[in-house]
């Protein structure tokens, strides 16, 4: 399978091997074998062609975590096309930043999920961007002929020549977000390394619980196609009616990250007639979130099986490291395991210096995962060294098998639910309100999210402080994302600062976290 030259090649060599087995099942129960995924995609992608959509061109989408959004992804591989999937919690300020950056020439959307108009966001977006095309998919992708196709792109001999095939964004430390330029290969040496550590064989199904437009999405759709596994989509991951989907679908990879298994040990906890739970879960997932090592501990002994096994990494280089199911608790417990197939890492201390074993230092990495760069070339050269390793901004210490174990951000980005938040667009929207004199905004330990968006301000003279829920709504009404905004409101006479007029985050912190 590992042979394939890209996805599509990929693809029909999985229906070779195994074309009645179960790909991918959904919420509903509705399923797919691979055969009939690869039939769906042709279907679709001789859709999208009767639309115009030619090799080459970028379509952005913007679709929650169904069926249709897999069989998307391998008809816009079959057509040759660069695809930039967006999460859905982006609304028109970044979607319309996307879109106009990439060069999107179609942009896929839902016409309305979760109470939100996506389809009146994607038209506004198109009235300002001329050559952009509107389509509105709920469940149904364009349909088309697939004896119109013309022949699928043909992977080149040496997989350093693969295109560009993803632009995925994420909005990182700066206001804007950042486009990652990811190659085929790139994505699937992400899943190798992952399902190698996890020993994932066909007869694992592997829960897919998290916004399918991230990079993990496309990881887990390499990993079905490579390892011939089945996925688990549930639309909309949600605490109480999530478990007994996974539970149905006979999950044995359950994820994927903190925030997840804190729900499903509640879950257990609240449902202790249905101990256990995942009766043929043999892992839990990890990754893109902070662990507390009890939380290993917890789930290894109420929901079973090893327990569980992270992985690292970023949008940029999705899975660097990755623990195994055969390492031990400790391992498993404080660490993100070591470096996977063809990765190198090191960790690099703040004067410049290489860490020694158990010092802390910023992790950078070489390997088969990391990306071409980013579609803004100019940001390239902050982003990897005069060595050619990408800097993380994550603070770690390796030990001597290799294993990382983060510590902290060299980079003020807050993570709250597996997700990046720029916390200088935060705090540059905060400066407009008309009460607002001064502000800074920090992540604070959250046991729910990782981490929860606290804003401090100072009101200017004379101002009545905002409640929460107004300065909150200011900011949505302002184009922030609803996963950016202040869960903590603080209002000071002063923020701390040092001499040079940089705010002491680290006292803010100690300050306002409980």
């Amino acid at each position: 399978m590992l042979d394939a030259g890209n996805l599509w090649e990929l693809l029909e060599a999985r229906v070779a091997a195994t074309p009645d087995a179960v790909m991918a099942i959904d919420q509903d129960g509705r399923s797919l074998t691979f055969a009939e995924y690869k039939a769906a995609a042709e279907r679709a992608a001789a859709g999208l062609a009767r639309l115009g959509i030619r090799e080459g061109e970028v379509v952005s989408w913007q679709l929650p975590t169904w069926l249709e959004s897999l069989v998307l992804v391998a008809a816009l591989s079959r057509l040759g096309v660069v695809q930039n999937p967006m999460l859905p919690i982006y609304r028109q300020r970044e979607v319309g930043f996307v879109t106009r950056q990439v060069g999107a020439t179609m942009l896929v959307v839902p016409g309305s999920w979760r109470g939100f108009d996506y389809e009146a966001m994607a038209k506004a977006i198109a009235a300002e961007q001329p050559g952009l095309q509107v389509v509105v998919a709920d469940h149904a992708l364009p349909q088309g002929d697939p004896s119109t196709l013309p022949p699928p792109p043909a992977a080149p001999a040496d997989p350093t020549d693969l295109p560009v095939r993803w632009y995925y964004y994420t909005s990182g430390t700066t206001a804007d977000p950042k486009g990652a330029q990811h190659t085929d290969a790139s994505i699937e040496a992400a899943a190798v390394g992952m399902c190698e550590r996890l020993d994932v064989t066909e007869a694992d199904r592997i829960g897919c619980v998290f916004p399918f437009t991230h990079v993990a999405g496309a990881v887990y759709i390499f990993s079905a196609l490579a390892f011939g596994c089945t996925m688990l989509v549930v639309e909309a991951f949600d605490p109480e009616a999530t478990p007994p989907i996974l539970a149905r679908g006979g999950v044995t990879l359950a994820g994927a990250g903190t925030p997840f298994h804190m729900a499903y040990l509640a879950y257990q906890r609240n449902h202790p007639d249905e101990s256990p739970v995942f009766p043929k879960a043999r892992a839990y997932i990890g990754g893109g979130a902070p662990k507390p090592p009890q939380l290993h501990v917890d789930v290894k002994a109420e929901l079973g099986g090893v327990g569980i096994v992270s992985g690292y990494g970023m949008t940029e280089a999705p899975i660097v490291t990755m623990a195994s199911v055969h390492d031990r608790d400790d391992v498993l417990a404080n660490t993100e395991g070591r470096a996977v197939r063809g990765v190198e890492l090191i960790a690099v201390k703040l004067d410049g210096s290489r860490a020694a074993l158990g010092e802390e230092g910023e992790v950078r990495v070489k390997g088969p995962m990391v990306m071409r760069g980013y579609l803004d070339a100019s940001l390239d050269a902050d982003a990897f060294d005069d060595a050619g390793y990408l800097r993380t901004g994550d603070l770690a210490r390796l030990d001597a098998d290799g294993n990382v174990a983060i510590t902290g951000r060299v980079k003020d980005i807050i993570i709250r639910n597996m997700e990046n938040i720029s916390a200088k667009e935060v705090e540059d929207l905060l400066f407009t309100h008309p009460a607002v004199a001064d502000a800074a905004v920090i992540g604070l330990p959250d046991d729910r999210t990782g981490e929860r968006v606290c804003a401090v301000v100072v009101l200017k003279g004379g101002a009545a402080a905002p409640a929460l829920a107004d300065l909150v709504a200011f900011t949505v009404a302002n184009g922030l994302a609803k996963y950016k905004t202040p869960e903590q409101l603080e209002v000071v006479d002063a923020l701390p600062r040092n001499p040079t007029g940089k705010v002491l985050k680290h006292e803010l912190r100690a300050t306002f976290a409980r």
